[in-house]
C-alpha cells in the first residue's frame, strides 16, 4: 500500500515542506505539533500549558484525520525547550492519553519552531486498510 499524506484544517498547516502525517503500511507517522492555532497560525498565548494542550488538541485532530485515535498511538517523542516543565506538560499529556498510554521519550532541545516550548510527534497503528 502506497503512503498516503494526511491534511486537517483542524490543525496547524504544516510551515514547511511536510504533511501532517502520513500513514503507510498500516501505521500514521504524525510530525511535529507545536502549540499553533490553526487559525492565526501563530503561537498561542499563555506559556507552556496554552501551548501543550493546543499541541494534544493539534495531535488528536491530526490522528483523527489519519483514521486513528489517541489509543491507537503506540509511540511519541515530546521535545521541550525546558526540561523543567516536564512535570506540566507530562500531566496534560495524561490526561490526553487515559489510561491507553503509548511508549514515549522525552528530550530537552536548544530550540523549536518558532520559540515554540513542547513539541510532541506520534506514531499510531492502524492496520491495514484496502
Amino acid at each position: 500500500m502506497p503512503k498516503r499524506a494526511i491534511h486537517t484544517e483542524l490543525a496547524p498547516k504544516a510551515i514547511g515542506p511536510y504533511a501532517q502525517a502520513s500513514v503507510a503500511g498500516g501505521f500514521v507517522f504524525t510530525s511535529g505539533q507545536i502549540g499553533l492555532d490553526p487559525a492565526t497560525g501563530q503561537l498561542v498565548e499563555g506559556g507552556t500549558e496554552a501551548e501543550a494542550k493546543r499541541v494534544m488538541k493539534s495531535l488528536v485532530h491530526v490522528l483523527e484525520a489519519s483514521g486513528a485515535t489517541p489509543d491507537d498511538v503506540v509511540k511519541t517523542t515530546i521535545f521541550l525547550a525546558d526540561l523543567e516543565d516536564f512535570t506540566l506538560v507530562n500531566g496534560i499529556y495524561g490526561e490526553a492519553f487515559g489510561k491507553s498510554l503509548p511508549a514515549r521519550s522525552t528530550v530537552q532541545v536548544a530550540r523549536l519552531p518558532r520559540g515554540a516550548r513542547v513539541e510532541i510527534e506520534a506514531t499510531a497503528y492502524v492496520g491495514e486498510k484496502p
